[in-house]
């Protein structure tokens, strides 16, 4: 086996390492594509020793940057939850469900608010069912969410 061959190895093993913390498929896949992108690129500068430090800076960058894109793939799913939780938590009556999906991910989820009341501290506050669907694993949460001063609204619990 040729030295660029074992430092990609390596460099893949050590990528494929990291995805273990991942919090996510999404980093995960994008962590294994740049490593794989990156690697591939390195392979193709230099020669000798600086062919073999080139694949491995490529796949560990390349991993790098690929689990950030994954990453904020994520957030957009968040970003689809929060704005239907704000809108839900704000205007909807209650009872009534409202949904979001994110057609790049194909996640999707729900928010129902029940009445508001005021709290001990003098927020206005709601409870509310929520559920998240990734595949086909369904989660359902229960929470409080209170009015901030700005407007907006805070989960509590």
């Amino acid at each position: 086996m040729s030295s660029g061959r074992i430092a990609l190895t390596l460099a893949l093993g050590l990528a494929l390492g990291a995805c273990a913390n991942d919090t996510g498929p999404k980093e995960t896949l994008g962590t294994l594509i740049g490593a794989g992108v990156g690697g591939l690129l390195g392979s193709t500068i230099g020669s000798g020793s600086g062919q073999l430090a080139a694949v491995a800076g490529g796949t560990l960058l390349g991993a790098f940057l690929g689990n950030e894109i994954g990453g904020s793939l994520d957030r957009a799913d968040q970003s689809y939850a929060d704005q239907t939780a704000q809108r839900a938590l704000e205007t909807s009556p209650s009872g009534q469900t409202n949904t979001w999906n994110n057609p790049d991910s194909g996640h999707s989820g729900t928010l129902t608010p029940e009445p508001a009341y005021t709290s001990a501290a003098g927020e206005q506050c709601r409870e509310y069912q929520q559920t998240v669907t990734v595949g086909s694993q369904i989660q359902e949460a229960y929470g409080t969410a209170c009015r901030q001063a700005d407007g907006t609204w805070k989960i509590v619990n």
